[in-house]
């Protein structure tokens, strides 16, 4: 039988294509189900203050770096989205005196104009914001040279030669969007030889840094959040960190703040990495596959998929 048209956009996979068995465990799902998804390989946590939350995302970018020498570089892929943890970051860096020079950034992703990345001066570059949030306001004696800060641009090939350069990846962060991606790991259009089907999970992962399409969902969800709700300031394709690199982290630790994604999707993709059930339709689904997954909850943000009418 052949997969259901999105009701988002029919020219795109995306989750409202999935099984409706599915769509239905997935928001029958509560808060105490949710924890006891976790398996080997999986883990679910909850925060109950988004102080703990912050802080506890900023302490991975602690622990990694804290395993970093000169002979044995150790990094951290970070996304934008969430970034309150940024500032975070660089006071506990500067409050324990810690010396960070041999250690790592690659940033997920970053906006994609006019045929090369967007220039650290548009007001939307995640580029600026990681600087300006994090790496500016470290102390210079501190902080790690340019040289070990890679960020995603046009030319990819730079960037995908950092992660075969001998730098450990200890672990990659992530926000997830309201299309289920993270970094800009979109699903595919419906066309080509994707037009029945979506690409199958194998395929998906052997895909790298690159330039994507931005599903429309993505791009009315940057608006909301970054961009006051005016989609057309908003870029329609992006440079995204791949699943090939997502595969070489150690670990890949996702934060759900509860207002990146809504109580369904902070629901479905739990779901689905716990039962093992991945769909290109549905990216984060595909962590399924990694070997050390884990999803960090807000409590308060998890809210309910009751219907509700407002």
């Amino acid at each position: 039988m052949p997969r259901k048209l999105s009701a988002i956009s029919p020219d795109w996979w995306d989750y409202t294509t999935l099984d409706d068995d599915l769509i239905r465990d997935a928001a029958a799902l509560t808060l105490e189900k949710m924890l006891k998804l976790s398996r080997p390989g999986f883990k679910v946590l909850m925060y109950d203050t988004l102080e703990d939350f912050y802080l506890a995302e900023a302490l991975e970018y602690i622990t990694a770096w804290k395993q970093s020498t000169p002979d044995n570089p150790v990094g951290i892929c970070g996304p934008i989205g969430p970034t309150e943890q940024l500032p975070l970051v660089a006071r506990l860096v500067n409050e324990l005196n810690l010396n960070v020079r041999s250690a790592h950034f690659w940033g997920m992703d970053e906006w994609f104009l006019d045929g090369k990345e967007a220039p650290v001066t548009h007001p939307l570059s995640f580029e600026k914001a990681d600087r300006e949030m994090c790496f500016n306001r470290i102390r210079k004696e501190l902080v790690m040279p340019d040289a070990n800060l890679h960020f995603p641009k046009g030319d990819t090939t730079a960037y995908r030669k950092s992660w075969a350069a001998g730098v450990r990846c200890a672990v990659m962060q992530g926000g997830q969007g309201d299309v289920k991606h993270w970094a800009f790991n979109d699903p595919p259009k419906r066309t080509g030889k994707y037009k029945n089907a979506p690409p199958s999970p194998a395929e998906y992962r052997k895909l790298t840094t690159r330039v994507v399409d931005l599903h429309p969902l993505t791009v009315a969800q940057n608006a909301r959040t970054s961009g006051g709700g005016n989609i057309s300031l908003v870029p329609t394709q992006a440079i995204s960190v791949g699943p090939v690199e997502t595969w070489q982290a150690e670990k890949v630790s996702i934060w759900h703040a509860g207002h990146h994604d809504n109580p369904f999707g902070q629901r479905l993709t739990c779901l689905m990495i716990a039962k093992k059930i991945p769909d290109a339709a549905v990216p984060m689904s595909l962590l399924a596959d990694h070997p050390n997954v884990q999803f960090n909850y807000y409590r308060k943000g998890i809210g309910s998929c009751d219907v509700e009418m407002h």
